[in-house]
């Protein structure tokens, strides 16, 4: 899935707990990206929600974005002049109510929901 994705353009990607070997391997933990001038930090698991923030806010001192995943629980919030995402999942939604992703726009990143 990872190659199908490139060949679309360029991925920036970390991997999660359900990854085989051969991708947990080929990505990290954790990483940065830059994109339309934005510092976007991303991480796989945000840890438990008490703390969240201040944590990810430490991991990603620099960051204007931080991505969490693993909950598939979409979050938009702003925080210490960052903004914290959980994307959700436009496939997966397991416990969250709807199907969704976030699209930024003009440095604000808004959540959208997906139509199966």
């Amino acid at each position: 899935m990872l190659a199908d994705l490139q060949r679309f353009a360029p991925v920036t990607a970390v991997h999660g707990n359900m990854d085989d070997g051969e991708l947990r391997a080929a990505l990290p933990v954790r990483t940065t990206a830059e994109l339309d001038g934005l510092r976007i930090g991303l991480v796989h698991d945000g840890g438990p929600a008490a703390g969240r923030h201040e944590r990810l806010s430490e991991l990603f001192p620099d960051c204007d974005v931080v991505a969490y995943g693993h909950s598939h629980i979409p979050e938009v919030s702003e925080t210490s002049g960052a903004w914290i995402v959980n994307p959700g999942s436009p496939t997966e939604r397991r416990r969250a109510p709807e199907h969704t992703m976030v699209v930024i726009r003009d440095g604000k990143p808004e959540l959208v929901r997906v139509r199966q």
